[in-house]
């Protein structure tokens, strides 16, 4: 009865006064290297299947951002850094690991890679939960010159688990219930000692000899059928650990595969955009385009404020908006450079527009480069929003014609009216770019009594990006060279020019001779392979971006 007892108060105590605690913190420890860059491994946030909440003190502005693991690390690149990837065994301290390297890295705040930040000053709490399936991982930083805050804690749910309480209780029970049997038996056994023969007392005695052992035989067995039970019990309640996030493969743990940008990271990349180009346009000052704005675009648009400034008539570029976004393509390609797409059709769109925006390196923003209204009459094939797979632009598989092809084939068939790929590059009947383009220069050369002009086309290989469709055919989006030249045909034969290119040639006659050249957006579709059908032009427009004597 007294083991009984013991056993039972074991049990007992087990859920109350020795019970664990709901919750453990565990801090860096504060002889920690200084780095100007902390990163919070993505497996500590489940490493207890709970929220984890993290609290950070440091001296004055820092921030805490999340990001995909693979582009919280390539944005680190060869800066300095902390990685806090683990709790010791007492559950006390973080384990933190130094890795050398450069001394400052630029300021991470405002980076495109971060799906949310938060910013404190002196002190942050915060509860980790993912913005989404697969791993997260995040950076802590200042400003990139002074060192990340060295104060982090970190606390944890417990395994409040007790899988002996139950059993410890149950075998105390069956031992005190045990030892009141024995007792009642061996009282009963002593009452009746005083008579009978000495067969019945030999045989009484060996019943009492019996009798104890197969209680205690039976309470023993009770014990152990009952202890088994809980053993089971409190491993069906104790599930057994499982792989980190919530996605089903390691490819949408880890970020491959997956869309580089999230759905509300995109709109906020998209206003951004849209706010530098309108205060662009508005003050006519390519400056103000600030990060934002980039190749082709940044080249029309900067060339389009020179001849505004000059010729009030002239007309601007198509606004850039984010208000009425119609949809959304983004690559799945975890490699740099990064492009995305965005369809808009807002106030001052007459159509809807394709926006190509391209991250060149993670430490840079995505950069509006083109700008590309779809043809009236035509519709943009369909393309996976849950992240698109690029292509190379030389890759043909799966595709009728290539990237590289297709833009070299629209060059060759807006140079010549004859082109072998008069027949495979169609437009819609209300979609005349080509046919527009090739009546312009048979009326300029027809009407140039005083002047020979040539034309031509030439794809910028740079500026190629290939989108797979969702019919296994392809988006190939890119810029082409318009060039457009004349000499006089006698000397003393003058050649004029628009208003538009004078305001960058500096003059409207020559005598020597002009070249004039224009930036062509483009976007082709192309059937997957084989198809029968033609491809097709989707989206086109031009802009002046060069005028000059010879």
């Amino acid at each position: 009865m007294l083991l009984g007892l013991l056993t039972l108060l074991a049990g007992i105590g087990q859920r109350t006064i020795w019970a664990p605690s709901e919750t453990f913190t565990a801090s860096a420890p504060a002889d920690a290297a200084a780095a100007p860059l902390t990163v919070i491994d993505q497996k500590l946030r489940t490493l207890h299947g709970s929220t984890v909440k993290i609290s950070v003190q440091g001296d004055g502005n820092f921030m805490l951002a999340t990001g995909r693991p693979d582009d919280v690390s390539a944005w680190v690149g060869q800066t300095a850094h902390n990685t806090i990837n683990g709790v010791s065994g007492d559950g006390k301290s973080l384990q933190v690991e130094h890795a050398d390297g450069d001394a400052t890295a630029p300021n991470p705040a405002g980076s495109d890679l971060w799906v949310s930040t938060e910013n404190a000053s002196g002190e942050l709490e915060y509860n980790w939960t993912p913005p989404a399936d697969g791993d997260w991982s995040l950076l802590l930083a200042s400003d990139g010159t002074k060192a990340a805050p060295a104060s982090v804690s970190m606390t944890f749910q417990n395994d409040t688990s007790t899988p002996w309480a139950v059993p410890l209780m149950v075998i105390g029970g069956l031992l005190v219930v045990g030892g009141i049997v024995l007792g009642l038996m061996f009282a009963r056994t002593k009452d009746g000692e005083g008579g009978g023969s000495g067969y019945a007392r030999r045989a009484r005695a060996r019943s009492q000899a019996q009798s104890p052992t197969k209680a205690t035989m039976v309470a023993a067995g009770v014990a152990a059928v009952v202890l088994a039970g809980s053993g089971t019990a409190a491993q069906a309640a104790s599930p057994s650990p499982q792989p980190s996030g919530s996605a089903s493969s390691p490819a949408a743990k880890d970020g491959t595969g997956s869309p580089v940008v999230l759905e509300a990271q995109f709109r906020r990349i998209l206003e951004q955009v849209s706010s530098a180009t309108d205060a662009g346009d508005a003050a006519k000052d390519a400056a103000k385009l600030g990060d934002r704005v980039a190749g082709p675009e940044l080249e029309v648009r900067t060339q389009n404020y020179k001849i505004r400034s000059q010729v009030g008539s002239y007309e601007p570029r198509m606004p850039v908006r984010s208000t009425k976004l119609l949809t959304t393509v983004i690559t799945s390609g975890r490699d740099w450079p990064r492009s995305v797409l965005a369809v808009t059709q807002g106030d001052g769109n007459v159509v809807p527009q394709i926006l190509t925006l391209v991250q060149k390196s993670p430490r840079e923003n995505y950069k509006l480069t083109e700008t590309t209204p779809l043809q009236p009459g035509t519709t943009l094939p369909t393309l996976g929003r849950g992240g698109t797979q690029t292509l190379a632009p030389s890759d043909k598989s799966g595709l009728l014609y290539s990237g590289e092809e297709a833009m070299s084939g629209l060059a060759d068939r807006l140079t010549s009216a004859d082109s072998p790929f008069k027949d495979k590059l169609v437009e819609g009947s209300s979609s005349p770019y080509i046919a527009d383009t090739l009546s312009y220069q048979a009326e300029v050369v027809k009407a140039g009594e005083n002047g020979n002009f040539s034309f031509t086309h030439k794809v910028v290989p740079e500026s190629t990006v290939v989108f797979r469709t969702s019919d296994g055919g392809a988006l190939v989006l890119g810029r082409i060279n318009f060039g457009f030249e004349g000499t006089p045909k006698a000397a003393g034969d003058k050649l004029s020019i628009g208003d538009d290119a004078a305001a960058l040639a500096g003059g409207k006659e020559t005598t020597t001779g002009m070249v004039l050249s224009f930036a062509e957006s483009m976007a082709v579709y192309v059937p997957p392979a084989g198809s029968t059908d033609p491809m097709k032009l989707v989206a086109a427009t031009r802009g002046l971006v060069g005028a000059s004597f010879k």
